[in-house]
């Protein structure tokens, strides 16, 4: 498996991982996913054998703060290590930086916690407003 930032003619392989893994509102967009990648600090992909595995999405200041938006694994791919490598090489070797993110799936939070994150009581959230429906 090999890790690296994500290509342009890689990006439809990522929204169709993404949709698989439920994140379909997120990716239905070519556009919009478009300027999601672009617009983030750090975009990875696993790739295995010429094939898009795993996807990973975070915002960052690169000093002090890191925020991670976006991971999905193949199913196939699942305990297999993918999403673990995603997430280190996202957040890099700088033990002095918070990272956070939002783990409300079933299972993520033990996921994460092998990472050294932890449940946490001081982070706040403001939720984005649904879209309207015409």
């Amino acid at each position: 498996m090999h890790i690296r930032a994500i290509s342009q003619v890689e990006l439809h392989a990522a929204r169709e991982l993404l949709a698989a893994a439920g994140w379909e509102h997120r990716a239905d967009d070519l556009r919009r996913f478009d300027e999601l990648v672009a617009n983030s600090q750090v975009a990875l992909v696993a790739i295995e054998e010429g094939r898009v595995v795993g996807f990973v999405r975070a915002l960052s200041d690169g000093i002090s703060n890191g925020y991670i938006s976006m991971l999905a694994v193949a199913a196939e791919h699942r305990n297999r290590g993918v999403g673990s490598a995603l997430v280190r090489a996202c957040m890099g070797d700088n033990e002095e930086m918070t990272w956070v993110l939002r783990a409300g799936r079933p299972g993520l939070t033990a996921f994460y916690e092998k990472l050294g994150f932890s449940v946490s009581s001081v982070a706040m959230e403001r939720p984005r407003r649904a879209k309207r429906v015409a």
